[in-house]
Formats: structure tokens, sequence, C-alpha cells
């Protein structure tokens, strides 16, 4: 079981690509879901982001992932590329920026997986002792 789980997260890795696959994603959700409005000069797989997600620069265009995306499922790393890509359309939080982001299908869900791993990593760091209690 755990070799054939190994195996599954490996195909999900590759499937995920470097920097230049990333790019192609980011392009097609685009197109997709935002009339191919957002167009970023850049994006890429970054090791120095612990406490976010992903990173956008207006100003240049560039977006960042957190290499932490690497272990999640696609439809979540895909999420993560729309918020950042609504950025270059819509810097700040405001209505209009949410409403470009729920054109993806699946954001809501991908964004409860993203809290609950969040929890999860508070939960963690807190100690055994702090997580709470999800199950009666």
């Amino acid at each position: 079981m755990v070799a054939k789980l190994q195996t599954r997260e490996e195909r999900r890795r590759r499937s995920l690509g470097g920097d230049d696959e990333l790019m192609a994603r980011a392009r097609a959700l685009s197109v997709a879901h935002l009339d191919g409005l957002a167009e970023p000069a850049s994006v890429r797989w970054v090791d120095n982001q612990q406490r976010r997600w992903g990173s956008c620069t207006p100003a240049d265009r560039s977006i960042r992932l957190s290499s932490r995306l690497q272990t999640m499922p696609e439809y979540v790393v895909d999420y993560v590329l729309v918020h950042e890509l609504v950025h270059l359309l819509e810097p700040g939080h405001d209505e209009r920026f949410w409403a470009l982001v729920a054109r993806y299908p699946r954001a809501e869900r991908a964004r409860g997986f993203l809290e609950g791993v969040e929890l999860a990593n508070t939960a963690g760091a807190a100690g055994e002792d702090a997580a709470p209690d999800l199950v009666d």
C-alpha cells in the first residue's frame, strides 16, 4: 500500500513538472478561466515561501508558487495559480478580485483543502495537546 501511494505521489510530482510546465499551466488556466487576460512574464517554483502558497508581483508580472504545493492535488495548485493570475488583473482582494477567482470551478474546494492543511500544520506546530478534537 505504501509503495502504491509513493508511486502515485511521484507521478503527481512529475505531472506538475518544472517552471516551464508551470508557465504553460498558468497560460492554459488564464485562457480557460480569465479569457486569456492574465499574462504572466514568469511563473516558477520557489523554496523560500513557508507562510504563503504563492505570490505575485504585478509590476514585473512574475508569479512564484511555494514548492510545498508540489505534494498537493493538481486542482489545489491550479487554484493558487488562478489566484495569483488574478492579481495581474486586480492587485487587491476586493469583490472584483474574488469574482474572478470564483471563475475557477474548484476554488472553494481548494480553499477548504488549504485551510485544512494550515489547521493541521498549526496544530502540529503547537504540539499534540493543542490539536483540536476533530472526532467525537
